[in-house]
């Protein structure tokens, strides 16, 4: 199968991984308890926050420094981004040993099974990682969109043969997902793909470059996985693991935000690199006013659809679980999470711009901030109301706070209003439908 625009590809395939997404999902409420349900979430949450942390040392550099370089200079970034991973890697397996000893003196049953996987799923993800950052830098999309595929339906079919033999446990979760990480890690190397072997061809140079570029890169990856978890431990920690189940469901339908915003943030960031790589700084400026306000713009009505087709979706998605006060509280809370969702475009973009303009510090400074209020005031508003609306209030807070840190940072380098990124975004996403409606008409015609 073979794709003609690569923005079609990104969105197909992030759409396909969503709809995976939300049938293991669908598995894991209507197998586990939701006590249970939710430790599976908390798990994912820290785990997620390690690889998050590989992820932003490492991916946003892949794509800045590989993307159109030259063989010579290409082989040697990914000989020293694949040093650099390693490295980094060992740190966190030596750390995860450590903590190993702590098994005996503890009988809490998530600490045990963190201590546990955490290392070795953190492992076992490390070369399909490389991969992917590689085809994203080469803007090899359809090639990336078949080794998504590999991880997402290996795991899915997985789900669905420890359904159907009644062999659906939390322990069980665990295993068959790491089993399905090192099947696609496995394969990616096996393809030739990661460029492993160009493991000797790093240099000291590109190396030390690759990591003060990263350094900040990290922090403002690891702290925006972190901001994006915060939630989730602040509602185990203060109401419990059942209510991360209700959360989680809620924010497992904003993938109808995340999906574009995924699509466009991958295809865009590449965009930007070799706009800004080639001295075009002016185009670089407008694929972000053009892509945060062409998403801000369309989020509008598809907010009020959600609002709309959220409660079946919650009880179909949740089953028995959410047949009363939890699916209403679960709806509730996503209505709340989508109106918020018409900044994540101007946000993320906003981010994205200030790490491809060699800006890293200041966007680092944001997530500092925008972390420290999002913690403060969950915790506050959580404890006070001792309901999950807390967190939903800490999120516009947080939220807010990002966007004028970054608002005021990045005019600094970017001339811009954010009426001005809606106006933009309204004329693009009209003249886009244009075209498409005079696409159709045209191959009608002939």
């Amino acid at each position: 199968m073979r794709f003609g625009n690569k923005h079609f590809v990104v969105l197909f395939g992030n759409g396909v991984t969503s709809i995976i997404g939300f049938g293991m999902a669908y598995i894991v409420f209507h197998n586990l308890s939701l006590v249970d349900a939710g430790i599976w979430f908390v798990l994912q949450s820290f785990v997620g926050l390690c690889e998050a942390g590989r992820y932003g040392f490492l991916a946003t550099a892949t794509v800045k420094f590989y993307a159109g370089a030259e063989r010579e200079r290409a082989v040697t970034v990914l000989g020293s981004v694949w040093f650099l991973a390693l490295a980094l890697t060992a740190i966190v397996l030596s750390l995860n040993g450590l903590a190993l000893f702590y098994l005996p003196f503890t009988n809490n049953y998530e600490t045990g099974l963190l201590i546990k996987w955490i290392g070795l799923n953190y492992l076992s993800s490390l070369p399909s990682d490389v991969v992917f950052w590689r085809l994203q830098a080469d803007e090899k999309y359809t090639t990336m969109f078949w080794f998504r595929m590999i991880n997402a339906c290996s795991t899915f079919l997985s789900f669905i043969l420890l359904a159907l033999f009644h062999d659906f446990t939390l322990e069980n979760v665990i295993i068959y997902n790491f089993l399905t990480n090192c099947t696609s890690s496995i394969i990616g190397i096996i393809w030739f793909q990661s460029g492993i072997q160009y493991l000797v061809k790093r240099t000291k140079e590109c190396t030390l470059e690759i990591f003060h570029y990263g350094k900040y890169t990290f922090g403002t990856t690891a702290f925006s996985s972190f901001l994006g978890n915060v939630d989730i431990w602040i509602i185990n920690f203060v109401l419990g693991a059942a209510p991360v189940a209700i959360f989680n469901l809620a924010m497992r339908l904003m993938a109808i935000v995340e999906l574009p915003l995924r699509t466009f943030a991958t295809t865009g960031i590449s965009e930007m690199a070799i706009a800004y790589n080639a001295d075009n700084e002016f185009h670089a400026q407008h694929i972000f006013r053009k892509y945060s306000g062409m998403l801000a713009v369309a989020l509008i009505p598809v907010a009020a659809m959600a609002y709309v087709c959220a409660p079946p979706v919650i009880r179909l998605l949740g089953g028995i679980h959410f047949d009363g006060q939890s699916g209403m509280l679960a709806t509730n809370i996503y209505s709340l999470l989508m109106v918020l969702a018409i900044s994540y475009p101007i946000d993320r973009f906003n981010g994205i711009a200030l790490d491809i303009t060699h800006h890293t510090k200041a966007n680092f400074y944001k997530m500092i901030i925008v972390t420290s209020v999002k913690i403060a005031s969950g915790l506050l508003f959580t404890e006070v109301l001792m309901s999950l609306y807390g967190i939903v209030i800490a999120n516009f807070v947080a939220t807010i706070a990002g966007i004028i840190y970054g608002y005021y940072q990045l005019r600094k380098y970017i001339p811009h209003t954010i009426p001005g990124i809606f106006r933009l975004g309204y004329s693009e996403l009209v003249q886009l439908i244009r075209n498409v409606i005079n696409f159709k008409k045209n191959s009608t015609t002939a």
